[in-house]
C-alpha cells in the first residue's frame, strides 16, 4: 500500500466523504478532498520498509481493578515489595488466566459505560464515578498476547501509545517497562530486552484514571490507539524529520531536517536522502545530506534542502499535500525509511490586518472542540473525527482549536487533508520537565502539518497569569516551541490579567470573551496580532424555544449566554468590524460532557455547543452558515407544532444572508423584510396550524423556500447513514440518523419515540445518542430515546466483509409500536492497516 497515490486510491474506490445534517442536505466530495480510509491514513502509510509500523489495537482482554483493595486489583500493591524484584509480576505472563476478562478492541473508554451518579463533585466531567471516591471504578486493566518472529532480535521494538487516560503501568513478560501518568500526550517505550522472539509475548496495561488533567469530560483508559514499531539499531529519530517550505516568488525552499539515532555501541556512518513526492506520486525533487559518523549509543543531527518550481498551496479551499520519503542508508543499504506528509503554505499575522494564508487576508472562523463524542465517549473511531470535522466545514468553519490538550492524529490529520486550520493547545502551561516534555511532543509530533497555524501554550492559568512565575513561565515554553518550530508564533488564552505583562510576552494575544477589554489591549499594543482564542460561549438546547429551568432547557435561538460571554450574533460582530482581529474560535463547535452549563444535575453535557453531541445542527449553526459560508442560506424556525397554543404570538426567527425574505403563514403574507449583515430576521405570529413558509429573494427572485409545517402523530421510522459502504477493516463506522415522520412523510420534530436497535451481520453498534443534555440513558445499551425528533446510532465493521443489517424499531409514549424498518451498511474488502 505504500506506493499508492491519492490518485490510486480514488480509482480503487475509496469513499468520498458524505453526511447527513438535521435538515437532510448530503455532502458529498468526489473530489477525494474529503475522502476517508484507514488503510491510507498518513499514519498507517509513515513506515516505509524496513521500518514496520503495526497496529495493537485488536484482540484485547479487560477487566476493573481497585484502586484502594489490592485484593480486588490482582494483588497489585498487596505490600511494598512490588518492584522489588524484576520479572515478577505474574499478571503478564503466561501463567495468568485472562479467560473471565472481556473481550475488547481499542480504543477503549470505560467512563462512557459508567452510570451517572449524582455527586456534585462529578459535575465537571458529567457525573460520571472516577475519583478516590470510586475506586471500584477508577482503575481497568488491559491484557494482551502477541507474538514476535526470531528474526526481530536485534531490531529496536517500540510500544508507541498515541494517547491513555491517565496514569498507565506497562509489563511485559513479567517485567514493569515504564509509566506515564498524563492523559493526552503520546508515550513510548523500547521493549526490546523484555520481548520473547519467537514465542508468544503478554502485555499488560494498568490504567487508573482516578486523578484528572482537566475540568470537563475526560474519559478513562486507552482511548487512542497503540502501535508496535520496529526499526534497525540505526535509525531516524522519533518525530525528528521536518520538512519546513520557505515560499519564494514562484518558487519554495524545502529545509529538510532529521536525527539519527544509533543504539549500536559502535560508530556508524551513514547519510539520510529525501524524496519528495507531490500528490500524483510524482518525485518532484530530491536531496541528500553530507555523510557522517554516528558515534555508538549517540545521535546526530542531517540536514539538506530542495527546492520546489511553482509548488502547489496548502490552503483551506484546496488543502493540497506533499510527501517525503526519509530514507537513512549506511554502506548502500536502507537502514531506515519513513513517510512524512507536509504542504506547502504562507502564513502571516499582523497587528493591523489581521491574518493571512498564502498572502491572502483571511478571517478565522474557527470553534473550540473538546474531543468526546455521543455513544463513544473519548474512544473515537478515526473516521468519527472526519464526520465531526465535515460538520463544521458545512457550517462555514475554517479552523479548529484543540481545547484543550494535544489532540489525537486522527483529527490533526483530518485537518489537514480537509482544510480546516487548527490552533494546537498543550493541556499543561509550565516550564517544569513535565510541561515543557509535553510541549516537546506536541510540536515534534505535528510541525509538519499544514493546518496548524499558531502553537497554544494554555487556557485561562488566572493564578499564574499575574504572577511573577507567569511570565518566567510562557517566556520559556514559548522560547522553546521557537527552537523547535521557527516557522509558527505562540500564543495563549487569556480571560484575566490583562494589566500585566504575561499577555505581553505573547506573539499573538489570544483574548478570552471581554469584549469590552479588546479595543483598549490593541491601542496600548498596536503591533501584538490578536485573535480571540475563546468566544461566544452561548447556550442553547437543540428545538427547544422556550426556556424551562425546571426540565434544565434553553431556549434556541441566539438570547443567551452566561455572565462572562457573549452572544453568537454579537461577538461574530465585534470581530467581523475590525480588521485587525485574525477572527476567533466559539465556544464550542460541539456540546461535550461535563461542564453541564447553564444548570447542573440532572444536566450531564454543556450546552454551549452550535450542535449538540451527535452533531445535529442547533438553530445558531444557520447564523454562522449564514455569515461564515459562502452558499445561499435559508433556516426558518421554530417547529411549527404549537396544538395548545392556538391564537398566541410565536417568535419567528430567520438566518438567512440572502437579500430579503417574505413570511407567509398558510398563504397570507406575515410581512417583508430587508437582510442586513450579519443579523438575523424576526417576526411575530399568531400560532394556527397549517404551514409556516419563508422564501428568501436574491436580486429580486425567489431563490429559496423553507416550510414548517404541523405534523401529525408518528407513523413510520426514517433512518439514513452517512455512508452505506464502509470499510470491512474492524475499524470503519458508519453514522446512522434516525428520525419518525408522520402519515403524510414529514418528520416530527417533537417526537420522543423510544428507539430500538438490533444489528446483524459483519459489525455491530458501538454507541448511541441524541443530543439531549438531560438524558441518562446508557450511550452503550441497543436503544435510545429520540430527543426533539433525532436519534444517532454509531455502527463498526467487522474485520469480515459481508453487510451490517440494523433493524430499528420504536415505541410512541402511550400508544403501539412503530413498525420496523432496516438498514444495510454494506463492508467492502480492504488492505486494512498492517496490525499485529
Amino acid at each position: 500500500m505504500s506506493d499508492l497515490t491519492r490518485r490510486d486510491l480514488l480509482r480503487s474506490g475509496v469513499i468520498a466523504f458524505a453526511f447527513s445534517l438535521a435538515g437532510g442536505s448530503l455532502l458529498n466530495r468526489a473530489n477525494g478532498l474529503f475522502a476517508y480510509s484507514a488503510e491510507t491514513s498518513a499514519e498507517s502509510l509513515s513506515a516505509v520498509a524496513p521500518r514496520e509500523r503495526l497496529l495493537m489495537d485488536f484482540g484485547w482482554k479487560f477487566s476493573f481493578g481497585h484502586a484502594n483493595d489490592p485484593a480486588r486489583d490482582l494483588g497489585f500493591g498487596k505490600d511494598q515489595g512490588d518492584f522489588a524484584k524484576s520479572g515478577e509480576f505474574k499478571f503478564s505472563t503466561e501463567k495468568f488466566d485472562d479467560s473471565k476478562w472481556r473481550s475488547l478492541d481499542l480504543p477503549h473508554d470505560w467512563a462512557v459505560e459508567l452510570p451517572f451518579i449524582h455527586d456534585d463533585d462529578l459535575q465537571s466531567h458529567g457525573y460520571k464515578p472516577l475519583g478516590r471516591k470510586y475506586p471500584e471504578t477508577s482503575v481497568g486493566w488491559y491484557r494482551r498476547t502477541f507474538d514476535l518472529p526470531a528474526s526481530d532480535e536485534g531490531r529496536r521494538i517500540v510500544l508507541d501509545f498515541d494517547g491513555a487516560f491517565r496514569d498507565a503501568l506497562v509489563f511485559l513478560n513479567g517485567y514493569f517497562v515504564g509509566r506515564n501518568n498524563n492523559g493526552y500526550a503520546p508515550f513510548s517505550f523500547d521493549i526490546s530486552d523484555f520481548a520473547n522472539y519467537g514465542g508468544k509475548n503478554y502485555l499488560v496495561v494498568r490504567m487508573d484514571a482516578t486523578f484528572g488533567d482537566g475540568w470537563f469530560y475526560e474519559g478513562a483508559g486507552i482511548y487512542r490507539h497503540i502501535w508496535l514499531t520496529k526499526t534497525d539499531a540505526l535509525h531516524l529519530g522519533q518525530w525528528e524529520s521536518y520538512v519546513r517550505a520557505d515560499v519564494k516568488g514562484s518558487g519554495a525552499i524545502l529545509n529538510l531536517g532529521t536525527v539519527v539515532q544509533n543504539e549500536n555501541p559502535k560508530p556508524e556512518t551513514c547519510r539520510v536522502r529525501w524524496q519528495i513526492m507531490d500528490a500524483e506520486g510524482k518525485t518532484v525533487a530530491a536531496a541528500e545530506s553530507a555523510p557522517q559518523q554516528v558515534t555508538g549509543d549517540g545521535s546526530a543531527t542531517f540536514t539538506a534542502s530542495a527546492r520546489l518550481t511553482n509548488p502547489s498551496l496548502w490552503s483551506v479551499e484546496t488543502p493540497y499535500l506533499y510527501s517525503a520519503v526519509v530514507t537513512l542508508e549506511s554502506n548502500s543499504k536502507t537502514r531506515d525509511a519513513e513517510r512524512v506528509t507536509f504542504g506547502v503554505r504562507t502564513v502571516t499575522w499582523d497587528g493591523d490586518k489581521g491574518f493571512f494564508l498564502n498572502g491572502k487576508s483571511v478571517k478565522i472562523k474557527g470553534t473550540c472542540n473538546h474531543q468526546d463524542h455521543a455513544g463513544v465517549g473519548a474512544a473515537l473511531p478515526d473516521r468519527l473525527h472526519w464526520f465531526r470535522l465535515a460538520v463544521l466545514k458545512e457550517m462555514g468553519g475554517n479552523a479548529v482549536r484543540t481545547s484543550h490538550n494535544m489532540p489525537t492524529p486522527a483529527w490533526v490529520e483530518a485537518c489537514d487533508q480537509m482544510g480546516m486550520m487548527m490552533m494546537c493547545e498543550t493541556r499543561l502551561m509550565s516550564s517544569n520537565p513535565e510541561g515543557l516534555q509535553q510541549l516537546e511532543k506536541m510540536i515534534k509530533r505535528y510541525r509538519n502539518s499544514p493546518s496548524i497555524i499558531i502553537w497554544s501554550m494554555g487556557n485561562e492559568e488566572w493564578t499564574m497569569m499575574p504572577q511573577p512565575q507567569g511570565v518566567r513561565v510562557i517566556d520559556e515554553m514559548i522560547a522553546r516551541s521557537h527552537e523547535l518550530d521557527p516557522t509558527r508564533l505562540c500564543t495563549a488564552a487569556v480571560n484575566a490579567s490583562f494589566e500585566t505583562h504575561f499577555p505581553e510576552q505573547l506573539d499573538v494575544m489570544g483574548y478570552n470573551y471581554n469584549l469590552k477589554v479588546i479595543d483598549d489591549w490593541h491601542k496600548a499594543h498596536p503591533k501584538t496580532p490578536g485573535v480571540g482564542s475563546e468566544t461566544a460561549s452561548t447556550v442553547s438546547t437543540r428545538g427547544i424555544y422556550e426556556t424551562d429551568t425546571l426540565r434544565n432547557w434553553v431556549s434556541a435561538y441566539d438570547l443567551n449566554h452566561t455572565s462572562w460571554s457573549e452572544l453568537a450574533e454579537e461577538w461574530w460582530k465585534f470581530y467581523a468590524a475590525r480588521e485587525w482581529l485574525s477572527g476567533g474560535f466559539a465556544w464550542t463547535g460541539f456540546d461535550y460532557r461535563g461542564e453541564p452549563t447553564p444548570y447542573g444535575w440532572p444536566s450531564i453535557n454543556s450546552q454551549f455547543g452550535i450542535v449538540d453531541m451527535c452533531g445535529f445542527p442547533k438553530d445558531n449553526f444557520y447564523y454562522y452558515k449564514s455569515w461564515w459560508g459562502n452558499d445561499p442560506v435559508l433556516h426558518l424556525f421554530p417547529h411549527w407544532n404549537w396544538q395548545e397554543r392556538e391564537g398566541e404570538p410565536i417568535r419567528v426567527w430567520v438566518h438567512s444572508n440572502l437579500d430579503e425574505v417574505e413570511l407567509f403563514l398558510n398563504g397570507k403574507s406575515q410581512g417583508s423584510k430587508k437582510v442586513e449583515p450579519l443579523t438575523h430576521l424576526e417576526w411575530t405570529v399568531k400560532y394556527e396550524p397549517g404551514v409556516l413558509e419563508a422564501c428568501g429573494i436574491k436580486n429580486g427572485k425567489v431563490v429559496l423556500t423553507e416550510k414548517r409545517e404541523t405534523t401529525g402523530e408518528p407513523k413510520t421510522i426514517k433512518i439514513t447513514a452517512d455512508r452505506t459502504e464502509i470499510n470491512a477493516d474492524g475499524e470503519d463506522v458508519a453514522v446512522v440518523r434516525v428520525e419518525v415522520l408522520d402519515d403524510q412523510g414529514r418528520t416530527v420534530p417533537t417526537a420522543n419515540s423510544l428507539i430500538r436497535f438490533k444489528t446483524t451481520g459483519e459489525g455491530g453498534l458501538i454507541g448511541v445518542g441524541n443530543g439531549d443534555p438531560n438524558c441518562q440513558e446508557s450511550d452503550k445499551e441497543s436503544k435510545r430515546s429520540l430527543f426533539n425528533g433525532l436519534a444517532q446510532v454509531i455502527l463498526q465493521s467487522s474485520k469480515t466483509p459481508g453487510t451490517i443489517t440494523v433493524e430499528v424499531y420504536a415505541e410512541r409514549r402511550p400508544g403501539p409500536e412503530l413498525p420496523s424498518v432496516t438498514l444495510t451498511i454494506a463492508t467492502k474488502k480492504v488492505n486494512p492497516r498492517p496490525a499485529i
